[in-house]
């Protein structure tokens, strides 16, 4: 078990966007939240989540990023990037995104308040809002590249969480997919059915679940 801590808990309100042509109206800017904030199986409360095609729901009700992953992105962008910018909703130090596997567990406590739970569902896949907030319309290519997703987390207890708490990670199963992996395994352009298989055996979130699925019933026709 690894020993970590909470740098930040985020939240974002509904704002517009100019993505491309049209504007649109996302919760991608998430900001800093003083004191405790409610975590429970639909997410942190006074977050709002917009396009609930692809993001929130119980399977990927809080996403992590990581400090570590922060750090990589400082050098690449030519400084320390504010908590938030990648839209998570925490930020945790200790590891590294991509090294964490489907099905881990991270138990964030604080003296005097309830354990709170999540366990590791899937990778972040970036999309054109995330290129629109960084002003950059190459960022997803950029993302893509540098293998830091950041990852979608279920709420297994629910409870409060703030800046400082204790973090442990608790590793599951050491043959589940990699959020690396499972990252790299959306953007193969030529993905072997094996490899789609095993990720299905994890416990992933049902949106990524059903685009393996559809990868997988593609390669067999």
């Amino acid at each position: 078990m690894t020993s970590m801590k909470v740098i930040s808990v985020n939240v974002g309100q509904p704002t517009a966007l100019q993505v491309g042509n049209r504007t649109k109206v996302t919760g991608i800017a998430k900001h800093a939240v003083p004191g405790r904030v409610r975590c429970e199986a639909a997410g942190l409360d006074g977050d709002r989540v917009m396009d609930r095609r692809y993001h929130g729901g119980p399977d990927q009700a809080v996403y992590v990023y990581t400090r570590e992953d922060y750090d990589a992105w400082a050098e690449r962008l030519g400084g320390e990037q504010a908590p938030g910018t990648f839209g998570e909703n925490l930020l945790v130090s200790g590891l590294e995104s991509a090294q964490v596997r489907v099905g881990d567990r991270l138990e964030v406590r604080s003296p005097g308040e309830a354990v709170v739970l999540l366990e590791v569902t899937a990778p972040r896949i970036p999309c054109g809002t995330l290129g629109a907030h960084m002003g950059d319309a190459g960022f997803v290519k950029r993302f893509a590249q540098e293998r830091r997703p950041g990852f979608y987390t279920r709420v297994l207890a629910g409870g409060s969480l703030g800046r400082g708490d204790a973090v442990t990670y608790l590793p599951g199963d050491p043959q589940a997919p990699t959020i690396g992996e499972l990252f790299d395994l959306v953007f193969d352009k030529a993905p072997e059915a094996a490899r789609l298989r095993a990720a299905l055996a994890s416990p992933l979130a049902a949106r990524f679940r059903s685009e393996l699925e559809d990868m997988l019933a593609k390669l067999q026709g």
